[in-house]
């Protein structure tokens, strides 16, 4: 996960719209935004991206 992506995954958790948990959701907002590197993390990386979102930890 680069600091980008990072960035982004709590840029749309401080917006309060969704549960991070919902990554549909998170995928819409994140397109909205125009977070193309989340898009692109997400649909490969939905392990790494919930352990980060339940541990704060990167892998």
């Amino acid at each position: 996960m680069t600091d980008k992506i990072k960035q982004q995954i709590l840029a749309i958790r401080d917006t309060g719209e969704t549960n991070m948990f919902d990554v549909r959701k998170v995928q819409e907002i994140a397109l909205k935004e125009g977070y193309d590197e989340l898009i692109l993390y997400l649909a490969d990386n939905i392990g790494a991206y919930s352990r980060f979102i339940l541990t704060g930890k990167e892998e």
